[in-house]
């Protein structure tokens, strides 16, 4: 994902039975395809196919233009490959590539809300690909070209944007470059340099590589004082050695004929090569301040700790999460033709390629938001040296890129639609981010930059070490397993699971050294609740909620989850012996329900069966609480069968006593009710009580009961296809959270992520 590497943040720490696990689990892959209309009815089934499909088909053939009013072209890009170049891998062949494919369209939607489809095609001969995908453009908006090894890449890409009248981008190429050009923008102004007399330096004549060159230049660097490099030197005027029309292009007249003489002076270096191709005499030999971009994936061509050891005046970026200023072509791709496909567009031409580059180099100038700063644990990032080029999951990337593609498709007169409003354009393309999964990546985020030590309670259940596995090589923190040694080491060899990674201790209740301390702390909880001393040891000897819990209390883990070997209620019940409530606060259970791209928090999910009116002021205080943490403005809705006193009953009272008691408590959040569900979540049918307090759809929903939370909540997940994350267990003065019985690994890791944050909060 970024120059070249789309395995992610923790590409060495992922095993290889995690990634064939991840792939095969459930239906395999990452995509399915699901219908937009309803297909309830016989009626339903008329419109969407015969007759009712006749008209739009009349239509389309009588004006082509209304295919982008009428079907999903607007809003489909194919990604196309052949293989021949897969993410460093090499050529592998095009069936090899899809799970690439998938996983770039599956960013596309995640990040920018884009319908993708891969294509494999199975060809290494230029035109024969050129024609397969040359008759497949009435079927999509755009075509992402990837994974083509050069140069047929080049000749692949220039001929399709020739002869199609859709935007054909090779990302590979143009997206690392436009990322890059951000970086370099504010690079340069950091350093007080100017385009036009800033001497650069690129190693390597790939596809990247001269995509870099070419849109610096368009930039207004000028060409005389950029040379390019390859692996037989500087590609200098008149050199014939291993040239072709795309070097050539970029030979330059100068007497330097190797790396070393091109670095000599030169203010900055981009790598798009390989592992130590700069040495410390090179970096040496630069300029004061110099700025070294080393984006060779999965190492890069020197390391930032190497740079600082030769000199502290460097300004750096690489293609690696792990460090700062990552070259992530995910801060591109997805948002280029986000505005590109909402404009129409014919092509992506140069003007859109800067229009984002600008626009991403301008965000990373603006304050950062709360939501961002909270990945960060209070070190809010700010433009420097450290911080040239926005985070993948800063939420502004929508609002800003595409509508900065969208304009720049405008005004160089390549969009067939005029968008009138492009502020307005850009609150609509804020609404379409996928909120649960922004937050995630921020809270995972914000634990790698302060691990945690959590406690996996069941850690003899293959479930659990898997999960632990998985939390260490997120590199989230210590994964402490309780449990007896022996029998976990015999299930985890049967298993395939390493617990002698780095990171992972097994803990054993019976040989602690600890045992002692929790039965003392225990007892004194209990001795007056009917349980003797002896109770309170076998709970800690035989009861690992209980272990657990205590080793949390008195501070030797920062966190617990548990949850897989019995039911929520009881496995709760065994947390409250050992660790009470926040003062002040009240224990319930927060569920996250996210149904196409909206995210709403319902509680209480886990804890109070029929609360009391000042019980449902407490829960919608602590459930407006976590909203803030999560990165949510909080607008809550007090749920009834009824909507501001119609039908009147017992139970609507409460609701709106509950209500009267938030008044009274001069709360700092949006709130309302009792009113329907339809009312909370409808725009539409809550103006029709313009004296409704809150400023827009609830984001808090608070039931009135457990078991209309708990139903309604099963049936969005069952029914609606939405995806719901807890119960999370909110205010218990320690971080602890419970999973259910059916959990898979990844919601167990969710949870533990969620437990770490939980910790630092």
């Amino acid at each position: 994902m970024s120059a070249k590497d789309k395995s992610g943040r923790s590409a060495t720490s992922v095993t290889d039975q995690e990634a064939l696990d991840f792939h095969s689990q459930g239906r395999p892959g990452k995509l399915e395809i699901s219908p937009t209309k309803p297909m309830a009815t016989q009626r339903d089934l008329s419109l969407a196919y015969s007759p009712g499909v006749a008209v739009p088909v009349k239509a389309i053939a009588a004006n082509p233009a209304t295919a982008y009013d009428y079907t999903t072209r607007g809003n489909m890009v194919a990604v196309i490959s052949n293989g021949t170049a897969i993410l460093g891998l090499g050529n592998l062949g095009a069936l090899a590539s899809k799970p690439v494919m998938e996983g770039k369209s599956v960013l596309f939607k995640r990040f920018a809300d884009v319908d993708s489809i891969d294509l494999e095609v199975d060809t290494e001969d230029a035109d024969e690909f050129i024609n397969c995908v040359r008759f497949l453009g009435p079927s999509f908006g755009g075509i992402n070209l990837e994974d083509i090894k050069a140069p047929e890449c080049f000749i692949i890409e220039q001929k399709l944007r020739e002869i199609m009248d859709i935007p054909v981008f090779h990302d590979d190429q143009h997206g690392t470059a436009i990322i890059a050009t951000a970086g370099l923008i504010n690079a340069l102004q950091l350093t007080g340099r100017d385009l036009k007399t800033t001497r650069l330096v690129c190693n390597g004549a790939g596809a990247a590589a001269i995509a870099c060159v070419e849109l610096i230049k368009s930039m207004g660097f000028a060409p005389e004082n950029i040379i390019m490099c390859d692996t037989k030197g500087v590609i200098y005027q008149g050199r014939t050695e291993g040239m072709n029309q795309w070097k050539s292009a970029h030979a330059v007249k100068t007497d330097r004929r190797t790396l070393e003489d091109a670095m000599d002076g030169a203010d900055v270096v981009l790598g798009l090569s390989q592992k130590g191709a700069f040495s410390e005499a090179m970096i040496r030999s630069m300029a004061e301040k110099p700025i070294i971009f080393a984006m060779a994936n999965p190492d890069p061509e020197i390391t930032p700790e190497e740079v600082s050891a030769i000199r502290d005046d460097a300004i750096m970026a690489t293609g690696r999460s792990d460090y700062p200023n990552q070259v992530n072509n995910v801060l591109c791709f997805p948002y280029m033709f986000r505005g590109a496909l909402d404009v129409h567009a014919s092509t992506i031409n140069e003007a859109m390629k800067i229009a984002a580059a600008e626009a991403l180099a301008n965000l990373a100038k603006e304050d950062v938001p709360d939501d961002v700063a909270a990945a960060y644990q209070g070190n809010r990032p700010r433009f420097g040296p450290q911080y040239i080029i926005p985070v993948p999951f800063d939420p502004r990337l929508i609002s800003s890129i595409p509508v900065a593609v969208a304009k720049a498709a405008m005004e160089s007169g390549v969009a067939r639609k005029t968008l009138p409003d492009l502020a307005a354009y850009g609150r609509q393309l804020s609404a379409r981010r996928d909120p649960i999964a922004s937050t995630l990546q921020r809270i995972y985020e914000r634990v790698r930059r302060q691990p945690k030590r959590i406690v996996f309670a069941e850690g003899e259940e293959v479930q659990m070490m898997r999960s632990a596995l998985a939390y260490v090589n997120q590199e989230l923190g210590t994964a402490l397993l309780l449990g007896r040694e022996q029998q976990m080491r015999e299930m985890a060899d049967r298993e395939g699971i390493d617990l002698d990674r780095p990171g992972i201790q097994i803990v054993n209740a019976r040989i602690s050294k600890r045992t002692g301390a929790y039965t003392d702390y225990l007892y004194a909880r209990l001795q007056r609740k009917g349980y003797l001393y002896r109770d309170a040891q076998r709970l800690i000897n035989n009861d690992r909620n209980h272990f657990a819990a205590c080793m949390v209390a008195l501070g030797d883990a920062d966190g617990m989850v548990t949850g897989i070997t019995r039911n929520y209620s009881t496995a709760l019940e065994d947390v409250r012996r050992c660790i009470d409530p926040k003062p002040g606060h009240r224990v319930i259970g927060v569920s996250l329900a996210l149904c196409r791209g909206r995210t709403v928090l319902v509680a209480d999910t886990a804890v109070h069966d029929m609360p009391s009116a000042e019980e449902l002021a407490d829960i919608a205080e602590e459930a407006a609480g976590l909203a803030r943490r999560l990165g949510y403005f909080p607008r809550v809705a007090m749920l009834a069968y009824s909507t501001f006193g119609h039908p009147s009953g017992e139970r609507s009272e409460r609701v709106r006593e509950a209500v009267n008691i938030l008044d009274r408590r001069r709360v700092d959040f949006e709130y309302d009710g009792e009113m329907g569900a339809d009312v909370a979540l409808n725009a539409r049918v809550m103006e029709q009580y313009p004296f409704c307090r809150l400023s827009g759809t609830a984001n808090v929903l608070v039931m009135p009961a457990f078991h209309s939370a708990s139903i309604s909540t099963k049936m969005l997940q069952e029914l609606g296809g939405s995806t719901v994350i807890g119960p999370l267990l909110v205010g218990l003065d320690k971080s602890v959270q419970i999973v259910s019985m059916a959990a898979k690994d990844s919601d167990i890791v969710n949870m533990a992520a969620l437990a770490a944050h939980n910790a630092g909060s």
